[in-house]
């Protein structure tokens, strides 16, 4: 396959910052027959390094979707297991977080009540100084107290981002964080995620539609086709023309 340049290819692992391994043994789920839109996948065996950032694509209806409600925990698997640093996931995991295409952030709440959300339970001087350095993460130091209606739409998704990476999950779940986005908006923010997915060491599952991004972003990129793994490979040695030609696009 030809080799393309990847700035995270060579971005040195620091797994022990937070990153947590994840493994799918045989992992099957299919949809009733005629009473769903969805794609169904599997069986599916992956295993995904503590740390590694992974870029899954794929065309409309490869399963895409259905695998990440798998990881997320909203699917249980019909058969075969998930396993996050080794504890089979049989439901939403404290030690994940989803990202989805739209911010979903509550328009009752400040920025800062929106990134705390998650942090329920946490003393409150704690609460607030991870609420901060999350926001500072995200370059929306001083954007504290604004709503979701004064933000753009990439701020919005930067609030979606510190409210995920303020838990401090082990594995990260993007089901195509900027699509919604214009391309100079988006660059920039993708330009942000490696630089906070270096700082944190989370391993990180990025879905998208987009093949340059995904070799931009992702170490490894696996391709799905039919609910099945047609590549999985390193994205250095992937090309955009490789993954048109196996996708049939």
């Amino acid at each position: 396959m030809t080799t393309t340049m990847n700035r995270a290819a060579t971005a040195p692992l620091v797994a022990e910052r937070g990153g947590a391994p994840l493994a799918l043994d045989g992992v099957k789920y299919h949809y009733p027959a005629r009473r769903h839109q969805a794609a169904g996948v599997g069986p599916l065996t992956l295993d995904v390094a503590a740390g590694e950032f992974l870029c899954v694509v794929g065309p409309s209806g490869s399963g895409k979707s259905t695998l990440l409600s798998l990881l997320a925990g909203f699917l249980k698997p019909q058969s075969g297991q998930i396993r996050l640093g080794g504890e089979v996931v049989r439901g939403p995991h404290p030690r994940l977080t989803l990202v989805q295409q739209e911010a979903a952030l509550f328009p009752w709440l400040t920025v800062a009540g929106n990134v705390a959300f998650g942090l329920r339970g946490v003393p409150r001087a704690e609460r607030s100084a991870r609420v901060l350095e999350a926001l500072r993460q995200v370059n929306l130091s001083g954007f504290e107290s604004r709503r979701p209606h004064e933000l753009s739409g990439g701020q919005r998704q930067r609030v979606a981002l510190a409210r995920a990476l303020v838990t401090r999950p082990g594995l990260l779940l993007l089901d195509e964080p900027f699509s919604a986005l214009d391309h100079a908006t988006r660059t920039t923010l993708s330009g942000e995620l490696l630089t906070l997915w270096r700082q944190s060491g989370v391993t990180v599952v990025f879905v998208t539609h987009q093949l340059e991004e995904a070799l931009h972003l992702g170490q490894r990129v696996v391709a799905l086709r039919g609910g099945q793994v047609a590549l999985d490979a390193p994205a250095a040695q992937t090309s955009v023309d490789d993954l048109k030609a196996l996708l049939g696009e």
